[in-house]
């Protein structure tokens, strides 16, 4: 969850979580202020190495899904908690050595289950996993969470083989706790730094499972979006981030916030890679109605998408209000645009973001009911120690003073104030915003738009833990959020060393279009940079 959106429009008790169980998260850094000078990772010879070279590599013998798997847990320790401390993993899984080794064995046996066999890779930490990790969305309330099954999508990843590395940190309950929080904090987790400058957060709620694929952590990693929450920390740390359509990933088993914009999804450090894995986590869920609507729409293998002339041809929309501004984004956006144009396409302005101010606070309004329903349902069922989001709001008021150090609980307050899905309110707001669906659809049948385009988002935030996250300026995550339309972000330059992405989304279900479209631009631009961990922008 991108809170910026909508700021623009004691006692340990409950489930016995004592001074001991305190004293090791301190322990292990998660609350410790830490003032030393960052240092330059050492070298790594998995870096920025793409699924494909991976596999390459195991088949050919020269590494094996353990080695890799090592490699990665020790860069883990190095970066999170040694070097520069970007405090990304939440949670590593015990677990993962013994799947790799499985992978390795069944590679022997000459059983392959396909491109993402024995690859490592992260998962957002409110995304249930069956095994011996919690789910508790950063929230100190929820510890001790184990689920007892995997979620949906955790269920088909770990079927195209993948080797679960542990969970990431996010910003707390998604984003959707306070009015003025910093994004990457969380009570469990504590703050997540940005790779590419450390003073900088990197954005949320995914916040841990950006800035953890930026920096090498992970071949690929799992994030969550409602609105914003894979782009803009996709954008942010230089990354290639997909939101699906809304249904084309079941959202069983992970903890919500709503029903009708939820959705999980890859981030990557190139399109390929995010292609992959799009298609491993696809797949009809019976218990996610949402996911019905992609029967025979939704696909295992989008890489046969990726086409270097996928730009030619092809009409896109530029919101019209990123051509003014800040002078560096602007330049960034209107170099794209010559990109875009030399590869075939035709770019016309477009008024994407104005019909937003007809919603008003609608948006907000149906995330406010629907994050009460949803979350009541999940907690119900969990193995949490506290059973609805009046529980949780109670157990963070008995522990404020490691609950909420720096920022209240106003957003979980406002929404338990709110009736069922039957009110008059939320009935009207979701009215709105279905309407809007239409609004984007007529937008770009009228001009003929095979996607339309912009910044994904502004540059990474300073860490303030005292005001919280400000406005960074334009952002092109709320259209495709609100209509549940699939939208991909591909690094587009930099400013200042910090990233910057570009959006491309359409209508439902047109992820082969959109990779094949970004893939095009992806590989005309080539603007992928691996981070430089500098202290500060002075450093």
């Amino acid at each position: 969850m991108n809170r910026r959106k909508f700021l623009q429009t004691g006692s340990l008790t409950g489930i016995g979580l004592t001074a001991a169980g305190l004293g090791s998260l301190q322990a292990s850094g998660i609350h410790q202020r830490d003032n030393s000078n960052s240092r330059i990772p050492p070298v790594f010879n998995l870096e920025e190495i793409s699924i494909t070279d991976l596999q390459k590599k195991m088949q050919q013998n020269e590494a094996t899904s353990v080695s890799i798997t090592k490699a990665y847990l020790d860069r883990i320790k190095q970066i999170d908690r040694q070097g520069p401390k970007l405090n990304t993993v939440i949670e590593i899984n015990p677990d993962a050595i013994s799947i790799a080794e499985r992978m390795d064995s069944e590679r022997k046996q000459g059983k392959i289950r396909g491109a993402l066999h024995g690859i490592p890779i992260l998962v957002k930490d409110n995304i249930n996993t069956g095994d011996q990790q919690m789910t508790t969305a950063g929230s100190l309330a929820l510890l001790g969470n184990r689920a007892k099954e995997d979620a949906f999508i955790m269920h088909q990843l770990r079927e195209a083989g993948v080797v679960l590395l542990g969970k990431t940190n996010l910003s707390e309950w998604a984003n959707f706790r306070c009015s003025h929080s910093t994004s990457g904090w969380s009570s469990r987790g504590g703050q997540t730094k940005c790779p590419y400058i450390l003073d900088r957060n990197p954005s949320g709620s995914s916040a841990g499972s950006g800035s953890a694929t930026a920096a090498n952590l992970c071949t690929v990693s799992v994030g969550t979006e409602t609105d914003g929450s894979i782009v803009s920390p996709a954008s942010v740390n230089g990354l290639v981030g997909i939101k699906p359509t809304v249904g084309l990933w079941s959202r069983t088993g992970i903890i919500p916030i709503s029903a009708t914009q939820d959705t999980a999804g890859p981030m990557a450090r190139t399109v390929k890679d995010a292609a992959i894995l799009l298609g491993a986590g696809t797949g009809e869920d019976p218990l996610d109605a949402a996911t019905l609507s992609s029967k025979g729409k939704g696909l295992r293998d989008y890489t046969s998408f990726l086409n270097s002339d996928g730009l030619k041809g092809k009409r896109l929309g530029l919101e019209k209000s990123h051509l003014e501004g800040n002078p560096f984004l602007v330049a960034l956006i209107r170099n794209a645009v010559k990109i875009l144009e030399s590869q075939g396409a035709t770019v016309i302005e477009v008024d994407v973001l104005g019909p937003l101010k007809a919603l008003g606070n609608a948006e907000f309004q149906v995330l406010l009911y629907e994050f009460k329903d949803g979350l009541d349902r999940y907690l119900a069922s969990s193995q949490a120690h506290v059973k609805s989001l009046k529980e949780v709001i109670s157990f963070n008021v008995a522990n404020e003073s490691v609950t909420m150090p720096y920022f209240n609980q106003d957003t979980l307050i406002e929404s338990n104030g709110k009736g069922n899905l039957d009110s008059k309110e939320y009935l009207d707001a979701l009215a709105k915003t279905t309407g809007f669906r239409q609004t984007i659809t007529n937008l770009m049948t009228t001009n003929k738009l095979d996607a339309l385009t912009g910044i994904t988002n502004g540059a990474a935030c300073c860490i303030d833990l005292v005001n919280g996250d400000y406005d960074n300026g334009p952002s092109l995550s709320t259209p495709a959020a609100i209509t549940g339309f699939p939208h991909i972000t591909v690094p587009m330059g930099l400013v200042h060393e910090l990233p910057i992405g570009i959006s491309f989304y359409g209508d439902a279900y047109t992820e082969p279009a959109l990779i094949s479209m970004a893939f095009a631009y992806e590989q005309a631009s080539l603007q992928r940079r691996k981070p430089a961990f500098q202290q500060d922008l002075l450093s």
